[in-house]
């Protein structure tokens, strides 16, 4: 039988981390092997896999966005106060959102700008107009959204089946589109894809704004979970977002993503944390195991990308 190729044990090792956390979380803690034991530990995974994907499709295009969890927090902050009472309003702040993120990744590239420090100027933007429309946590999630995210179906917990719809989403848009394929193309050699006729810029802002929505969602998800919402309730999003887009395999040039491997990755940060919550441990730990498990898969992919070179060299 033919040993497995290096680039698929790549490929593997973000399945592996998830499957054997969970092995460990069920020797642990055997009653977390039942539906609601499921339910507890991926309960944040939705939101957490939106921001992923958000954060990929940036850094799809060789960019990064520090800005991702100030986004989520504002998006929170419209949908808690608007969406139940004024969802045009809602509805049309998002959408004004979504134009501004189009437009920064547009400005990102025709002004040659680091997108690090535009983000991270951005992110202070997002958190002060967090606070303008939501000074103090509060806020309530809309009827049909907090029905949607607390809802149980048979056999699987509502946010493994939205997870998995999630990572089918965005493999279909990213691996299976034209646009997908042109964003990668512009990640990888983004002269190519200008000398086949295309315009980068616009493909970066189309990138910036696929990117804006998906973070959206998130933050509407969020609140649909925590039924309100806080300026700072989503801050965390955007390490957790970069890590989970790593851990699944994807690198930060080239346009090498894997949404299916992104989404992974923020299940297996989400199940790291809701472990250690579940066990009653401080949030400190579980800062420290979300990162212990982003080295351990990077230094096993480090190892595989020595051996590649190898089996490469004549």
């Amino acid at each position: 039988m033919k040993a497995p190729s290096v680039a698929t044990l790549r490929l593997m090792l973000p399945v592996a981390s998830l499957a054997i956390l969970l092995a460990a979380v069920f020797y642990i803690q055997p009653r977390a092997m039942s539906y609601t034991g499921l339910n507890l530990l991926f309960n944040l995974a939705v939101p957490i896999a939106l921001a992923t994907i958000a954060q990929m499709l940036i850094i799809a295009v060789n960019d990064l966005d520090l800005s991702i969890g100030a986004f989520v927090s504002f998006a929170a902050c419209v949908t808690a106060v608007y969406m139940p009472s004024a969802p045009v309003t809602a509805i049309t702040i998002l959408a004004g959102a979504v134009v501004v993120y189009a437009a920064l990744g547009m400005i990102i590239h025709m002004r040659n700008l680091p997108s690090i420090v535009v983000t991270l100027g951005m992110s202070f933007v997002w958190a002060g107009l967090a606070v303008i429309i939501l000074p103090t946590p509060g806020g309530e999630a809309p009827v049909w959204l907090r029905a949607i995210m607390v809802s149980k179906p048979p056999f699987v917990p509502m946010a493994i089946i939205a997870s998995l719809l999630i990572a089918l989403v965005a493999h279909v848009l990213v691996m299976r589109t034209t646009f997908g394929v042109l964003m990668r193309g512009v990640g990888g050699n983004a002269r190519s894809v200008s000398r086949a006729g295309w315009s980068v810029v616009w493909i970066k802002g189309a990138t910036y704004a696929a990117a804006g929505f998906f973070a959206i969602l998130s933050g509407i998800a969020l609140v649909g979970l925590a039924t309100s919402a806080d300026a700072n309730i989503a801050l965390r999003y955007t390490l957790l977002s970069i890590a989970g887009v790593i851990l699944g395999g994807g690198e930060f040039v080239g346009g090498r993503v894997s949404p299916v491997g992104a989404v992974v990755g923020a299940l297996t940060l989400t199940l790291a944390g809701s472990f250690l919550s579940f066990m009653r441990i401080s949030p400190d730990w579980q800062i420290g195991a979300q990162g212990a498990i982003l080295i351990i898969v990077l230094g096993l992919r480090l190892v595989l990308n020595r051996k590649g070179q190898q089996e490469k060299q004549p």
